[in-house]
């Protein structure tokens, strides 16, 4: 059976970083955007990665510009702006494609484990989300592609994805599952 450990990413250089480095670690994947309504959730997994690193979890963070195009400039640029704006810590890798045919094989791979989740209807953002993407596709529920930034994904210590957090979902929620698998 594979894991994520059978993948091997690009760090923010375009250096090879294999995902069996996390072996053993509780894991948060996301996809982020420094351009996004969600961008302030930066700081939430920056307080987050510095509460549980420690105990062995730890927060990968792939910028994507394919939602609304909300992740511009460099690699370096968006790691310097998280690193200013939000103090971020966890490991930021190279920007990817999250969905379509040139999607980075991780996050098909993440998709095909776990799909569309459901927004949080509580949240703000989530009814715009909704209408937004059933002007485009009235269906869009059925498919497993990455709805918007800051979709979440959580490995747990074997490599296999637990959860799908969709953007909207609460921190709490998120921490709860998180220290339930750091037990």
């Amino acid at each position: 059976m594979r894991t994520i450990y059978d993948f091997t990413v690009k760090d923010r250089k375009g250096g090879n970083v294999s995902l069996k480095e996390y072996a053993n670690e509780v894991i948060l994947i996301v996809n982020t955007a420094t351009k996004c309504g969600f961008t302030p959730q930066y700081e939430e997994l920056e307080q987050l990665y510095e509460r549980h690193h420690s105990q062995g979890f730890t927060i990968l963070d792939f910028p994507c510009n394919q939602f609304g195009q909300q992740a511009p400039g460099t690699d370096e640029s968006i790691h310097n702006f998280c690193k200013l704006t939000y103090g971020t810590e966890f490991p930021r890798f190279k920007k990817v494609k999250v969905n379509g045919d040139n999607a980075d094989p991780l996050f098909k791979y993440l998709k095909e484990q776990k799909g569309f989740a459901g927004f949080n209807m509580e949240h703000p953002i989530a009814h715009i989300l909704d209408d937004m993407l059933t002007q485009a596709d009235p269906n869009y529920k059925d498919s497993p592609d990455i709805k918007w930034n800051f979709t979440k994904f959580l490995i747990n210590k074997s490599g296999m994805v637990v959860a799908r957090f969709e953007p909207t979902e609460s921190i709490e929620v998120i921490e709860k599952q998180i220290i339930d698998l750091l037990k």
